[in-house]
């Protein structure tokens, strides 16, 4: 449906940060139509709250971080993915740490407790960032390429110089249902021998097979194994949909992607918001059973977007 939507009531839940191995109480309480996604830290006096917009981004090296004041909120990518898969617009979100908790590594626990929560619509149109032209971004072999197309398809390649990983694809049509069955699962991963290093320059204190797929030169160490055969690149999928949020507005269009990462995530949406010329703002209107595309030409969320 095209109207924007929040939750009906107040949940919350605890867990650990990954980078920061504490734990952490998140709390995501309902927001009026246009609020957007806001970050708020109530473990720090004196900080504004923080928009999920791109703008916000103060670093994606190991995962996306949005900062406001000196203060930042890091891995907010899988509550982010969370919330698009499910077409949440407006949620405000309170933490007591400067990470969102890490769970199983995917999104899953965050979609399981927002569909307890359920969904409220409101009665104001989403508005759309609609791909007009084809837009690339290119860093040395990896790039993220964007075409027209009548919904969103994000289409996500892997390459690994593993003998269980290799090359892996996954093309994904966005649905709601097919989020959930399909990409919401997919936990994060990481190769065995990075561990130490991370560790030692302070981070993944709170990592654990319990949430991360771990690979070693032999395979997945995981007792479980993998929940799918292409679960890793799936969580690419993922991880894209989440960063893909940062624009205000869901996104119309073809994204087609090659050994990306939140780094290049975040320079592609720089990117395609500098071109205006490549992309529309659009609100989906209800008429006579059916409904069309109206161009919007206000956006509070976007940066610079031209009246």
């Amino acid at each position: 449906m095209p109207y924007q939507r929040t939750i009906k009531h107040e949940i919350t839940l605890s867990g650990i940060g990954l980078h920061i191995g504490k734990k952490v109480n998140l709390t995501l309480k309902p927001s009026p139509p246009n609020t957007g996604i806001i970050f708020r830290r109530i473990d720090v006096s004196h900080v504004e709250p923080t928009r999920a917009i791109i703008a916000n981004v103060t670093d994606g090296q190991l995962a996306t971080t949005l900062g406001n004041n000196g203060t930042g909120v890091n891995t907010v990518e899988h509550l982010l993915a969370a919330l698009a898969g499910l077409g949440i617009d407006n949620v405000l979100i309170e933490l007591d740490a400067p990470e969102i908790p890490i769970l199983d590594g995917s999104a899953g626990p965050f979609v399981s407790l927002l569909r307890t929560a359920r969904l409220k619509y409101q009665n104001v149109p989403k508005k759309f960032v609609v791909i007009k032209e084809p837009i690339t971004i290119r860093c040395e072999d990896k790039y993220i390429e964007a075409y027209p197309a009548d919904r969103l398809i994000l289409d996500c390649t892997i390459d690994f110089d593993h003998p269980l990983i290799k090359k892996q694809s996954f093309e994904w049509e966005f649905g709601y249902r097919s989020f959930v069955k399909e990409i919401c699962k997919a936990r994060t991963f990481c190769f065995r021998q990075d561990i130490d290093v991370l560790r030692a320059n302070g981070f993944a204190k709170g990592g654990s097979l319990d949430n991360a797929v771990v690979v070693d030169k032999d395979g997945v160490i995981n007792k479980g194994g993998l929940r799918f055969p292409d679960e890793l690149v799936r969580h690419k999928v993922l991880d894209l949909l989440g960063d893909l949020s940062l624009l205000g507005h869901p996104i119309i269009g073809h994204i087609k992607t090659y050994k990306a990462g939140h780094l290049l995530n975040h320079q592609f949406l720089r990117k395609l918001l500098s071109h205006h010329e490549k992309w529309e703002l659009t609100k989906i209107i209800p008429l006579n059973n059916t409904f069309i595309f109206q161009k919007a030409y206000f956006s509070p969320f976007i940066p610079n977007y031209p009246a």
